[in-house]
């Protein structure tokens, strides 16, 4: 560039330098890649070795969110911080979900201010806005729960107040969006699918309520192009998202329990026809809550007050306004995704 200094050109030439927290999770991982496909330098922080990772060249950091020095300096160097980790679970001591999920991230957002890091984009919940009603076509003008039953939702809700709040802090003026992805599904994923199927495998899966709610599911490669919009998007001189939160989804709500049965069918596993009340299934819930709690048990309860909720209620998402801030727009769909799933595990 003619009358460019050397440090522009250099600065111009070089990739954009990003931190993946969590990356040895489902979505870290995938989003991970996509940045080094896209010619980014990748850092990755989790707490086990990633040989694999390191082979394709993402440089990887060794340490525990709860290690706030730790985290806070794995963002120095960095242009942009995407804080996907999290301790996720339904149940478990408060202390535990607080240091990592709490402490972690303020952990991140003090790197990110002392080392002038540019923009951090916060993989956050849905479930923050828990209130135990139905949530249809919900949208981010509602507000944070309260006296959510839940440590994991009760713990993004303050980090992610936390990480709005850090928009525009000084030195460095950080710009900090945070997503709500809802379900997070797709090939890979260690949890959601490969848990629906074990517990209805062996008989463990009930109908809770009515069996007509509706929720939406996200491809995990919607929500890797939902965070990489969010860092584009906060260049934007209108309709910024910054300081802002957004719901994600794959913006075509399901009716849960026949896509779950539809899924069982493709898997040659019985559909699942024994329900149960949900006020039975909160009545359940909080006995099992009371007694692993008294007894210290090992494991999650088979049922919880939050579950129960969340297997009977709806839960959709108004996707208009990532679509206006964020131009986020959905490219996987619930049947391509379902159709990617079944191809990859019949490949097994």
């Amino acid at each position: 560039m003619p009358g460019a200094s050397d440090a522009q050109i250099h600065t111009e030439n070089s990739p954009r330098k990003a931190l993946v927290t969590g990356v040895s999770g489902f979505l870290g991982k995938n989003l991970a890649l996509s940045l080094l496909a896209k010619g980014y330098q990748v850092r990755g922080l989790c707490r086990s070795r990633q040989p694999e990772l390191q082979a394709q060249g993402i440089e990887i950091v060794n340490a525990d969110l709860s290690d706030s020095a730790a985290a806070r300096a794995a963002c120095e160097g960095m242009q942009t911080v995407f804080h996907v980790a999290a301790k996720v679970g339904i149940w478990g001591k408060y202390e535990d979900f607080h240091a990592t999920n709490v402490q972690g991230t303020q952990a991140i957002i003090n790197g990110c201010r002392d080392f002038e890091v540019e923009k951090l984009v916060y993989t956050s919940t849905p479930s923050v806005v828990f209130n135990g009603k139905d949530l249809s076509n919900a949208n981010e003008s509602l507000p944070y729960g309260s006296d959510i039953p839940c440590h994991y939702p009760k713990t993004k809700a303050i980090a992610e107040k936390a990480v709005l709040a850090a928009h525009g802090i000084p030195p460095g003026n950080l710009k900090t969006v945070a997503l709500r992805p809802h379900l997070i599904w797709g090939n890979g994923d260690p949890n959601l699918i490969p848990r629906v199927l074990d517990r209805a495998s062996k008989g463990k899966l009930r109908i809770v309520g009515s069996g007509q709610n509706k929720v939406d599911m996200t491809h995990v490669d919607n929500v890797v192009s939902a965070h990489l919009a969010a860092e584009s998007a906060l260049d934007k001189s209108e309709n910024n998202p910054g300081g802002k939160a957004y719901f994600i989804s794959n913006d075509e709500p399901i009716d849960l329990w026949p896509w779950i049965n539809q899924l069982l069918e493709r898997h040659q596993i019985a559909p699942i026809k024994k329900s149960i009340s949900l006020k039975r299934a909160l009545r359940i819930g909080f006995v099992l809550e009371v007694i692993w709690q008294a007894l210290n048990l090992k494991g999650e309860p088979p049922m919880t007050r939050f579950v129960a909720s969340e297997l009977a209620k709806d839960h959709w998402f108004d996707q208009t306004a990532a679509k206006r801030d964020l131009d986020y727009f959905p490219h996987v769909s619930m049947d391509e995704g379902l159709e990617r799933l079944l191809a990859a595990n019949n490949q097994r």
